[in-house]
């Protein structure tokens, strides 16, 4: 493999049934995630993109992140974002970029569940990663 072969990194092609559901730490009460394409499948640590369904009452706590960007874009059912000291209602098609230094907190408060897509980057909070 050359050098730029091992930059560019390899290709993934994956059926997400393929993939298990995980509840990460700082995530409560059934809020799970899938990682669709994160450090352990495709090698990157730049991004990491997931899919998440949070039970209704599910959540993850509040945190910040150093140097981490998000987006969450929701795709059905309906929860409470906290950004900072702001409450924000998001439902279908409802999305909200989140820079670091953000406090954040998400959870389901829908009688259904929340399926939400987050992308983050990069893909470690690790400051001496970049």
């Amino acid at each position: 493999m050359t050098h730029t072969q091992q930059a560019r990194g390899k290709a993934l092609v994956e059926k997400m049934a393929n993939l298990p559901w995980k509840e990460y730490p700082g995530h409560f009460g059934g809020a799970l995630s899938k990682a669709l394409a994160a450090k352990e499948n495709t090698g990157s640590s730049r991004l990491d993109f997931r899919i998440s369904r949070y039970a209704p009452a599910a959540y993850v706590g509040e945190h910040v992140h150093k140097v981490q960007e998000q987006v969450y874009y929701v795709l059905e059912g309906e929860g409470i974002l906290t950004l900072d000291d702001e409450r924000h209602l998001m439902r279908s098609n409802d999305y909200v970029y989140v820079p670091p230094g953000v406090r954040h907190s998400f959870t389901n408060t829908g009688v259904s569940g929340l399926v939400f897509l987050v992308i983050t980057t990069p893909a470690s909070d690790d400051e001496e990663m970049l």
